[in-house]
């Protein structure tokens, strides 16, 4: 009897179905791949859409800030002139005879997008594009700093243990017994006064650099006891144990076994310390001991706002809502990367 799906002759069978004969063939079996900890973490972080969209507002932040002078080059301003007193700007006023904004919402026009400062009549655009490349740049500065600083005293102090982790932990103590808001206050124009005379106008980029030694100095120790107590439980370890009887040196045990297993709280911590440096430039700022006249910065931004509260409420408007957002957004990323490293920490 013939077959179904075969015809047979004198030369080779032919198949009538090649549906029903591709389901004879052995199906090739599918290859496993391993996945490391790093495409494990991204897995899980790109399924946060929280985490995702807030990624994308804080690199668009950033973005911003380091393409601020041609964004203020394409709105025809600049945060210096003063479009209120300038005679130049005679023929299009910004200011009435009291020195309030023209105007609805502080003066928002097509000429200036978010308003003008009262009394001098300064861009609002062009002042917190400009601040917020000051915060943001001095912020990543410091916190970077902060962090390979704390990272190194903490790996240091957690592998050895001993008297160098009693010593390292003397140390701690002692910064950390430093009131560090009233001491950002006090220590500020003690740093400035030491190296430029009174009588002088203290330079913009010596501020930034009195700025960012005095937060590094003083921001350093939470990032030490986090990895100091992440490495005195790692060091115990049967990896590092092994890679001691192999006969590995303490710096490559340090390099290769113990530093890739605190990478997540160092991340994790990141977003958590960059928003907080913001924060406190912009509290230096806005104290008068941080940037000053004619520098843009977020917390001149907001002194100024304070300023004139009863004259103009919407100058507060754009760079509150834009400080806002930008700190909810990173806390927000940090709590996306930390359950993207440990899954369970969300539950």
């Amino acid at each position: 009897m013939t077959s179904p799906t075969k015809a047979e002759g004198p030369g080779p069978s032919v198949a009538l179905d090649p549906e029903l004969d591709s389901t004879t063939e052995k199906a090739e079996p599918k290859k496993l791949e391993g996945r490391s900890p790093g495409q494990l973490m991204w897995q899980r972080f790109r399924r946060d859409r929280t985490g995702m969209i807030c990624a994308a507002v804080v690199i668009f932040y950033f973005v911003v800030a380091l393409v601020a002078p041609l964004l203020v080059s394409l709105a025809g301003t600049n945060p210096y002139t003063l479009y209120g007193q300038d005679p130049t700007y005679a023929d299009s006023p910004v200011l009435d005879e009291f020195g309030l904004p023209l105007g609805y919402l502080g003066g928002v026009s097509g000429d200036h997008w978010f308003g003008v400062e009262p009394q001098y009549g300064r861009d609002l655009f062009a002042m917190l594009l400009y601040g917020m490349r000051t915060s943001l740049l001095m912020a990543l500065g410091v916190t970077v700093l902060v962090m390979l600083t704390g990272v190194v005293i903490g790996l240091i102090g957690g592998y050895f243990g001993g008297r160098t982790d009693y010593w390292i932990g003397r140390v701690t103590d002692f910064f950390l017994s430093f009131p560090q808001q009233l001491f950002f206050i006090a220590f500020m124009p003690v740093v400035t006064a030491f190296f430029v005379d009174p009588r002088e106008e203290t330079p913009t980029y010596f501020r930034a650099v009195a700025i960012l030694i005095v937060l590094w100095v003083l921001g350093w120790m939470g990032m030490a006891r986090l990895v100091r107590s992440t490495v005195l439980s790692l060091r115990e370890r049967e990896f590092v144990e092994a890679a001691k009887v192999s006969g590995a040196s303490p710096w490559r045990i340090v390099r290769k076994e113990v530093l890739p297993n605190v990478v997540s709280p160092i991340l994790v911590q990141f977003t958590y310390q960059l928003p907080s440096t913001i924060l406190t430039i912009a509290f230096l700022s806005f104290a008068g001991v941080g940037f000053v006249e004619p520098t843009p910065d977020w917390g001149r931004l907001f002194a100024a706002g304070a300023k004139y509260a009863e004259q103009d409420p919407a100058f507060m408007f754009f760079p509150g809502t834009a400080l806002v957002i930008f700190i909810l957004c990173f806390n927000l990323l940090g709590d996306s990367v930390r359950d993207a490293f440990d899954p369970k920490s969300g539950r």
